[in-house]
């Protein structure tokens, strides 16, 4: 049977309510499969406005096989290039991130203007025609402040994804932030382990102290089923819809992304052990209210994220292998704040980066055991695992509609 056959009739015997077969987690040909039909055809949030605010300002990212590279060009748009020299492909940008006049390939120097044109090429004769060989440009779309591409030769309808995310987001102008801290773990573990413990919260009681003292553990908080019978999350949603701040739980039709606004307990301002604000100035300027709670948006397959009075925090997934993903972690706060001021990075970042360091020891274990021969899928908490039911979903719909329509593909040695 050829592989995407034997991942399609998993799929479709998959037992209602429980988790997947084993080879989802660490097959490498199932993980193939995973790269070439999620991630390599849907839109992935990959940085923020505010890391290129300047024209010339680049940073560069690894999704797969693919090197990409974003840059701002002199007209103030916002570009992202594949990050191989048109010559003999060479990386043209190997740094994580830099500014730059024009991008210099390093290996023959060829030179390429920030809107991907190729500027120089030395000594390639007369008929050489250097319009040919621009960058080759990467789908590239900016909401809000956060930045996505799209690897597909054809990028699906992004405009959907702005419809809903854009209301969310504007309020809290996160263009006119800056990044105060950042941090990239690797878990040895497959990027749909890492999605699913990050869908429920019935974990956090047993493993995440410090995140339990502000985040809410309730099912209507962390998933997608109750929220709108829960008295106090709509009280909530009442409150910050009334000074501007949309909140109503919203998600696309397909299941891919969705954003609501969460109260946090005992009347907590931020992520930080006393509750009390981690950064004195504001993340916005349009947003005084208190106690607005966390904005929480999520979109598949790359990025969930929390958005607060004082500042922001976004997560991105990459798959570096079957048994390897990248978390990166960016704490956003307002472009003016003063570290040493408004903020201490220790205060701000502690809480996240032990709950990161907690569930990448979970991941991880949760990867060991299901490696056991003696692994077999078991059920889900209806009540308290629903957000992981419809990552699966979602997951389980996208792979199946792509592949039916797919040519043929064989295991690889």
């Amino acid at each position: 049977m050829d592989i995407r056959n034997e991942l399609l009739r998993d799929l479709r015997n998959r037992k209602p309510g429980y988790g997947l077969e084993q080879a989802f987690y660490s097959d490498p040909n199932y993980y193939r499969l995973d790269m070439e039909t999620i991630y390599y055809r849907d839109w992935l949030f990959i940085g923020h406005d505010c890391e290129v605010a300047k024209p010339g300002n680049y940073f560069t990212v690894q999704v797969g096989d693919y090197p990409v590279v974003i840059v701002r060009d002199r007209q103030g748009q916002i570009r992202a290039f594949h990050n191989s020299c048109r010559h003999r492909g060479s990386r043209i940008c190997a740094g994580e991130k830099g500014t730059s006049a024009k991008l210099v390939c390093p290996y023959h120097q060829w030179t390429y203007e920030l809107d991907g044109r190729l500027l120089f090429a030395r000594q390639m004769g007369d008929d050489f025609d250097a319009n040919q060989f621009s960058l080759k440009p990467v789908h590239c779309e900016s909401v809000g402040g956060y930045i996505f591409i799209c690897l597909a030769q054809i990028a699906p309808d992004f405009a959907p994804t702005r419809t809903l995310l854009e209301p969310y987001l504007a309020p809290h102008r996160l263009t006119e932030t800056k990044v105060a801290f950042q941090s990239s773990i690797v878990e040895k573990g497959n990027w749909k382990l890492v999605w699913e413990n990050n869908r429920e919260c019935y974990h956090c009681a047993g493993n995440h102290p410090e995140l339990c003292k502000t985040f809410p553990e309730a099912p209507s908080a962390t998933g997608v089923q109750g929220s709108k019978k829960d008295p106090e999350m709509v009280a909530h949603w009442d409150k910050c819809e009334a000074v501007g701040l949309p909140s109503l739980f919203r998600i696309a039709q397909d299941g891919q992304y969705r954003a609501t606004r969460v109260p946090l307990i005992n009347n907590a301002e931020s992520y930080t052990l006393s509750g009390k604000r981690a950064v004195g100035r504001q993340l916005s300027d349009d947003v005084n209210a208190k106690q607005i709670g966390s904005l929480l948006l999520y979109h598949y397959p790359t990025t969930w994220n929390h958005i607060l009075g004082d500042h922001a925090i976004s997560f991105r997934v990459l798959p570096l292998g079957p048994n390897e993903t990248q978390v990166t972690t960016k704490w956003l706060v307002h472009k003016d704040a003063v570290e040493g001021v408004d903020y201490n990075v220790e205060e701000l970042t502690h809480v996240w980066l032990e709950t990161n360091d907690q569930d990448r020891r979970i991941v991880e274990e949760n990867a060991f055991g299901i490696r056991s021969p003696a692994y077999e899928p078991g059920p889900y908490s209806v009540e308290h695992e629903g957000g992981v039911l419809q990552f699966l979903e979602w997951y389980s719909n996208a792979m199946e509609t792509r592949l039916s329509g797919d040519q043929k593909l064989s295991r690889v040695a």
